[in-house]
């Protein structure tokens, strides 16, 4: 028997989940505090321990905020949000969005957001490329130190990366996240993200003394997460929707069966429709995020929480409300699975219950949709295994995930 341990390092609690590869099971899984404050390998290392170590180590983080992303581009409303889109796919928490040629206040906005990667987008493929090359220039102008992902104009492409990289900022090319108008390309720029986050950013983050640590991350949690999502939507070939309740935030994935009319037809989005994406909410939350969620409760004209249990459904229904307002594709689908300590502790009936019965939050409600509770936290674990082992993270999500229908 072969065995992976698979680890989420969180910003509260470390996960391991040990897995056979050759029967594509969960043999054990264990939770510990995370270790931030000492070292987090300390508590990487007892959860390994606690589920009997195996044969090899993957590991995921969001410890230390995470991946913390900018997007710069040219409108507000075409490639800077398609930007936006990408970046939230990637795993990142978008900490600061812009468009149009930068200003001097600009670059001090952008500083003041402290991400750790900058997202450079700008005009279709041979489309205007000035705003692009004018906000490349004030960045290398500027002796911007942060890891670029260059994702814009291929034809100015070249140009770009040139003056960067002549003032030493260090750069990662892709290709564009949108070629065409109404044509999202994230998988690129995803990857380039990831890359960056692997080499540049999760050594940074001072969790940990050494290089042991950020050898062993093979991407940020919810990157992980989604990957994951998208190997049970593969196998279950129907859409899918995921909702994450942390004591911080909560984030809403979604994995949807493609609208051809969306895409192509008149309701088509300029800047184009990701059919899987994630977003995150970092004001909604039952711990650290509790006020948040409160005055979100007020905005949104819901009742006011009081316990934990209460305080999950309504992060839930406002960070699906803010997840799927306007697109398309929410009213077919077929299964809505719950996560967080809240929802897996006896809660997950109060907020999946809320979520399903929201018919006036402004969004399509799936009305013939299953609810699920993630129970052994597998969704990452099986966005780990995705990459080479496929066949067995989705047999691990069958064999974990109960949705038949």
């Amino acid at each position: 028997m072969t065995t992976v341990v698979c680890v989420d390092v969180g910003s509260t609690y470390t996960k391991a989940a040990k897995i056979d590869l050759d029967g594509a099971r969960l043999i054990r899984r264990a939770e510990v505090p995370t270790t931030a404050a000492t070292d987090v390998l300390h508590g990487l290392d007892a959860a390994v321990a606690a589920v009997g170590g195996g044969d090899e180590l993957r590991v995921c983080s969001s410890a230390g905020g995470g991946l913390r992303l900018a997007v710069i581009g040219y409108e507000a409303l075409v490639t800077a949000e398609a930007g936006h889109r990408v970046g939230l796919s990637a795993g990142a928490q978008v900490v600061h969005v812009a468009s149009g040629p930068m200003s001097g206040p600009d670059l001090t906005r952008l500083r003041a957001a402290r991400p750790d990667v900058l997202l450079l987008v700008g005009g279709t493929d041979g489309g205007d490329g000035e705003v692009l090359l004018h906000n490349a220039r004030r960045l290398a102008a500027a002796r911007i130190r942060l890891p670029v992902v260059l994702a814009g104009n291929a034809e100015v492409r070249d140009e770009a990366l040139a003056l960067l990289t002549a003032r030493g900022v260090p750069v990662t090319p892709a290709a564009n996240v949108l070629p065409r108008i109404g044509v999202l390309d994230p998988l690129p720029a995803r990857a380039a993200i990831r890359d960056v986050f692997l080499r540049h950013v999760i050594g940074g983050k001072r969790l940990s003394r050494g290089r042991r640590f950020a050898s062993l991350v093979r991407a940020a949690t919810p990157d992980a997460v989604l990957a994951g999502v998208e190997v049970l939507a593969d196998r279950t070939g129907f859409g899918i929707l995921v909702v994450d309740v942390g004591g911080a935030t909560t984030d809403v994935y979604s994995a949807l069966v493609p609208d051809p009319e969306s895409e192509t037809g008149p309701r088509r989005d300029v800047a184009g429709t990701l059919w899987r994406a994630r977003t995150v909410e970092g004001d909604l939350g039952v711990a650290a995020g509790a006020d948040g969620t409160r005055a979100a409760a007020v905005a949104e004209k819901l009742p006011e929480p009081g316990g934990d249990r209460d305080l999950a459904a309504t992060a839930a229904v406002v960070a699906l409300r803010r997840h799927a307002r306007g697109r398309p594709g929410m009213c077919d689908v077929r299964l809505v699975v719950g996560s967080g300590g809240v929802l897996r502790h006896g809660g997950g009936e109060r907020v999946l219950g809320a979520v399903l019965s929201d018919v006036a939050g402004g969004w399509a409600v799936p009305d013939r949709a299953r609810a699920v509770i993630d129970e052994q936290y597998v969704l990452a674990a099986a966005g780990l295994l995705s990459g080479d082992h496929p066949a067995v993270a989705g047999e691990l999500l069958g064999n974990s995930i109960r949705y038949e229908m």
